[in-house]
């Protein structure tokens, strides 16, 4: 927790009372149901809370966004992304039903009241967000093909609407076709050495209407 503390410093006392409560329920829930592995739910703060959070380093979201988290998982990134931006709604959808049981339950354990959880492929989410967020559960051609039709048409942030992908290691080859992505360095903002190969890519992408 005091990872968190040490590169978010204004946030609130029901904000930090969530965080502190998010290492007591997934350590509950993941012995009934594993969606963390052994080392990192022991490193939970540094490996998934902070990882999550980088996004918010890269852009602040404007009250009134909405953000789809594709293959969400056991809630990453957009769990400790709804406790920062209260006033954001996120969509969180996985394909697989277990996982999205501990999502739901870490949900009303924290009492978000911003979160919604679907669980179903992401091709079949009938609604168009702001940013659509993900940690790297696909290569990027793969993951905007996913996505396509799912960007809002109004801009209402510093960054252009599209994806905010958490991924690690050499991109180059993956990212070659895009010509308007951008790449910010998590080690940029974090000192810990978990962070020297992380990233946040930043891929706009416009409004298109499916027929």
């Amino acid at each position: 927790m005091d990872l968190i503390l040490k590169y978010f410093t204004n946030l609130t006392d029901d904000q930090i009372s969530k965080f502190q409560k998010l290492e007591a329920l997934y350590q509950d829930w993941n012995l009934k149901i594993n969606v963390v592995s052994r080392k990192d739910i022991d490193e939970l703060y540094l490996r998934h809370v902070l990882h999550s959070l980088g996004i918010a380093k890269v852009v602040e979201f404007k009250d009134g966004s909405k953000i789809l988290d594709v293959g969400t998982g056991g809630g990453f990134p957009g769990i400790p992304l709804a406790i920062l931006f209260p006033n954001c709604s996120f969509h969180l959808v996985d394909s697989i039903a277990k996982k999205l049981k501990v999502v739901d339950e870490v949900v009303e354990g924290l009492g978000l009241t911003n979160v919604k959880t679907t669980h179903s492929r992401v091709e079949e989410i009938n609604d168009t967000f702001d940013f659509i967020v993900s940690r790297a559960v696909a290569f990027m051609p793969t993951f905007t093909h996913w996505v396509k039709g799912k960007i809002a048409k109004e801009q209402k942030n510093a960054l252009k609407n599209g994806i905010l992908y958490l991924k690690g290691g050499d991109l180059t080859e993956e990212l070659q076709d895009y010509k308007t992505v951008t790449i910010y360095n998590l080690s940029d903002f974090y000192t810990e050495d978990f962070y020297e190969t992380k990233k946040v890519v930043h891929l706009p992408l416009k409004f298109k209407r499916l027929v």
